[in-house]
């Protein structure tokens, strides 16, 4: 019963979320606060005490220090170097950002999309790129990466087997993911970019939503205007917003490096390296730089506070905390056991793979892998399946539906995106992280079924 009654609140979250202009995270945080002391031998203090303020930080920390970086003419500058890279090419630009994303989450830069969704979505705007391909190619080669044995995820995957005495190849783990995405993200670029190879480069002009022809109006304020319809949109009531134009000062006019660019250039290489060196966490280290370039030049910088997107904050957060209220009274884990008990051993895989599909779409990949490696252990133990090929499968299925516009990935390609309508955009993202969901636990089947043939 208590598992039916958390199944049935999250769909009517999502009922809800769509059918009005709540908010989801509202709705996610009364369901948490409602059914976690009521049904979950959760305390108040347990449910709050689940509040995902890591993500919390990471997202605000980021989305300002970008913020500032636009606001001061840093991230024109950082563009205009990435667009000399590659002349002009547009698809070279993608596979450049593709290369870029997967880089930077081999060496631990755990919110590499943040990163760069703030540089790559406006040279789509300039250059007439599908906003959605853009980031998207940010996505699928950021998560590639996400099992480097010197990140996150990679880390705490790897240690667990360990701890299970369970071996597997950590290179594999890592290239299988990785080549996995590069094949979605290939198709995608086949679907959505492969006229980009005979077109020329062009020079200015702004993409529209569906990255065709013409481009977005602007509103007097110099914003990319927002979409007025979209409500009845799920993705639309949680993160409908504008992005804040650069405020215009001599100094922001001013051609190449200026000391403030300077320092936020310095800024940005610090956070990179904390993060990919140190191990320090992305969020608080972009909350403490952006912390210093707002002391430096206060006036210069608040609009750069525009650029928060409170709403998208709520919806990961509200999300992640009911999601910890599921797992808190065993519903996450009912599921996996649901799988689990199926005949053949591929069945298993696919369900196991779709199901984590789903649940990370709208949770934690990294508290859904902690849920789904003890479920499938048994099996893993058996000898049935190779280790490394369900490992990798079930980690592949777990982190690639972070394009989810509830996830801090989409979010950041959500905010960061400058298209006419915005809402219309949003449906876009939500329902390619529906395709996803549906493709990648069928790709992933089809790898492990394969390696076992072979």
């Amino acid at each position: 019963m208590i598992y039916l009654i958390s199944l049935l609140a999250l769909a009517a979250l999502f009922a809800l979320g769509t059918a009005t202009p709540i908010n989801m995270g509202v709705l996610a945080f009364a369901a948490a606060f409602t059914i976690g002391p009521l049904l979950s031998d959760m305390s108040l203090d347990d449910v709050v005490g689940a509040f995902p303020a890591n993500i919390f930080v990471v997202i605000v920390g980021i989305t300002l220090l970008f913020g500032i970086a636009r606001t001061n003419g840093t991230v024109d500058l950082i563009v205009t170097g990435l667009l000399k890279l590659v002349r002009g090419r547009r698809w070279a630009i993608l596979w450049l950002m593709f290369v870029l994303g997967a880089a930077l989450m081999s060496v631990g830069a755990v919110l590499a999309v943040g990163m760069l969704a703030p540089i790559a979505m406006p040279i789509a705007r300039k250059h007439k790129i599908d906003p959605l391909l853009m980031g998207m190619m940010i996505s699928h080669g950021v998560l590639g990466a996400a099992f480097s044995p010197i990140n996150l995820y990679g880390a705490f995957i790897n240690g667990w087997l360990e701890h299970a005495g369970l071996h597997v190849n950590s290179f594999a783990l890592f290239v299988i993911p990785l080549g996995l995405n590069f094949l979605i993200a290939l198709a995608l670029f086949l679907k959505r970019g492969r006229h980009l190879f005979h077109e020329d480069a062009v020079d200015g002009g702004v993409a529209e939503e569906g990255g065709t022809e013409s481009g977005p109006a602007k509103s007097s304020e110099g914003r990319p205007a927002t979409g007025a319809g979209g409500a009845t949109a799920l993705a639309a009531r949680l993160t409908s917003v504008t992005v804040p134009a650069p405020a215009v000062d001599a100094d922001s006019e001013r051609p190449g490096f200026t000391p403030i660019r300077i320092l936020t250039l310095l800024g940005l290489v610090g956070t990179l390296l904390s993060a990919a060196v140190y191990d320090l966490d992305v969020g608080v280290a972009s909350m403490v730089v952006a912390g210093v370039l707002l002391m430096v030049a206060p006036r210069r910088h608040k609009e750069a506070m525009n650029d928060i997107t409170w709403s998208a904050v709520l919806l990961v957060c509200g999300m992640l905390t009911y999601m910890s209220v599921l797992e808190a009274n065993g519903t996450l884990k009912y599921l996996g056991d649901a799988a689990a008990g199926l005949g053949s051993p591929y069945a298993t895989v696919f369900v196991l793979c779709l199901a984590v599909a789903a649940i990370s779409a709208i949770g934690s990949s990294i508290g859904t892998l902690g849920i789904v490696l003890p479920l499938a252990a048994p099996m893993l133990g058996q000898g049935e399946l190779g280790v490394t090929a369900f490992v990798a499968a079930l980690a592949f299925c777990t982190v690639v539906v972070d394009v989810s516009p509830f996830s801090s990935n989409g979010v950041m390609v959500l905010v960061n995106a400058q298209v006419e309508d915005r809402d219309a955009f949003q449906r876009r993202l939500l329902r390619y992280c529906g395709v996803i969901v549906g493709v990648a636990p069928v790709l992933a089947t089809a790898f492990v079924l394969v390696t076992a043939v072979v």
